[in-house]
């Protein structure tokens, strides 16, 4: 997610504390129905950290075992497990059962898409090369453009019907910085996928420290 192990491990680091400071607010402030969305920015920077291990582990600094591990992990999280997480976030945050079936669909569809994605995962070896300053991914996925589609309107499109405002601002953020991060990796210039988690991860923070009326 970011251009080198090092930036990884800084920005993992700095991402994993606010995740932290998210869980604590909103354990603290008594608003159960917001921890699992709470919990995004510690898992965004769990992401990162592990991605460290794959840098290493792409230029054989790494021991061949704990590299594959690494590469597996980061793709269990990226693919089956953040289409579900997202919307499941929305919909629990959602306390009023209107909001919540306007939600469910979004849910629905983020399940539907992680399914095919953890079978890609639990049955292909996970490969990640460095083509300039951003890794690669190679997993062998069925329909992929099918299943980006998906999973965007599930991760995206739950934040943007939540009707709470942050969120709505959080999917905004999220749709246009994942337009410019996907063009900016493809020229393999530079992964600015770390700088993305870091300014959600901000939202998120402001969100869980916002009373629920607003």
């Amino acid at each position: 997610m970011c251009w080198s192990a090092q930036a990884d491990l800084i920005a993992g680091g700095v991402v994993s504390g606010i995740g932290v400071l998210c869980l604590v607010r909103t354990h603290h402030a008594g608003r159960p129905e917001r921890m699992l969305l709470a919990a995004l920015p510690l898992v965004l920077g769990v992401h990162q950290l592990i991605e460290a291990a794959v840098w290493y582990g792409s230029d054989g600094g790494a021991p061949a075992v704990p590299a594959d591990w690494a590469r597996t992990a980061w793709a269990v999280i990226a693919l089956p497990l953040l289409p579900v997480l997202v919307p499941a976030g929305v919909w629990c945050a959602a306390r009023e059962p209107a909001r919540r079936r306007i939600v469910l669909p979004f849910l629905l569809l983020g399940l539907l898409v992680a399914v095919p994605l953890a079978v890609a995962v639990a049955t292909h070896p996970v490969a990640a090369t460095e083509h300039g300053h951003t890794l690669s991914y190679a997993i062998g996925l069925p329909h992929p453009a099918v299943l980006l589609t998906g999973y965007l309107l599930a991760t995206v499109g739950s934040l943007l019907v939540s009707g709470d405002r942050l969120l709505r601002r959080l999917g905004l953020l999220t749709g246009v910085g994942a337009v410019v991060c996907a063009l900016l990796w493809r020229l393999a210039f530079v992964s600015t996928w770390c700088a993305l988690a870091a300014l959600a991860s901000l939202v998120l923070l402001r969100w869980t420290g916002r009373p629920t009326h607003e």
